[in-house]
């Protein structure tokens, strides 16, 4: 498994989407986050790795994308 985002958890604060607009999004309807691209390539790997860690809500998951 790797990126992922809980759409449940997300609060809509857009750290993610500012932070990485490559890879995320924000819902136009919701103002929720949306995955752009689950499988970024390595030289997008540290803007998600700060969107993850400045996202408010704990809303990215990073379970596998770490350790490459």
């Amino acid at each position: 498994m790797g990126l992922a985002v809980d759409r449940e958890r997300c609060v809509g604060a857009g750290m993610c989407a500012l932070t990485a607009p490559e890879v995320f999004d924000q819902d136009d309807e919701d103002g929720r986050v949306l995955l752009l691209d689950p499988a970024p390539p390595a030289a997008r790997l540290g803007a998600v790795r700060l969107a993850a860690g400045s996202c408010p809500a704990g809303a990215i998951l990073l379970p596998d994308i770490t350790s490459r």
